[in-house]
């Protein structure tokens, strides 16, 4: 019997560390996301998203699969990378969210304040009702020197 912990298979010689793992998920994770976004750029650059990333992580596809495999037959270890690269990409969307939601909120407020400025200033209902109480009270005082009379 073997249990999560124990090593199944031996590290490979060039094993990626846990950290270095982290960093290459989480940028598979991004490229995969936008990879309908920028799959013409790097056609145009002659490059696939694999090849863009083992040559920004000096890695090669042997040493990526040889340590992915290393780390899938330790799964503790490989369930704590994939922890890792999920904390990551949660706290990047809700820095992206306040962002958005900043930016939003900004020009909310531009557009009222321009809406507002072309307006020029409106009358408050409290002068609306001060000129109506005005022309009610001086229809009263006419009854009243009416019915004097």
């Amino acid at each position: 019997m073997v249990s999560c912990a124990e090593k199944v298979i031996e590290p490979p010689e060039k094993l990626i560390s846990k950290d270095k793992m982290v960093e290459i998920y989480h940028d598979l994770a991004l490229l995969k996301a936008a990879e309908r976004n920028i799959e013409p750029i790097l056609k145009h650059k002659g490059i696939t998203i694999m090849e863009y990333l083992y040559d920004k992580h000096g890695i090669d596809s042997v040493q990526l699969t040889q340590s992915d495999l290393y780390y899938a037959s330790v799964p503790l270890e490989y369930q704590a990378i994939y922890e890792e690269v999920n904390a990551i990409l949660e706290r990047r969307t809700k820095a992206m969210e306040n962002a958005t939601k900043q930016k939003n909120d900004s020009v909310r407020k531009t557009r009222k304040l321009m809406r507002d400025s072309t307006r020029g200033p409106r009358p408050t209902n409290k002068s609306t009702k001060t000129k109506g109480k005005i022309e009610a009270g001086k229809k009263t005082e006419k009854k009243v020197k009416e019915n004097q009379t």
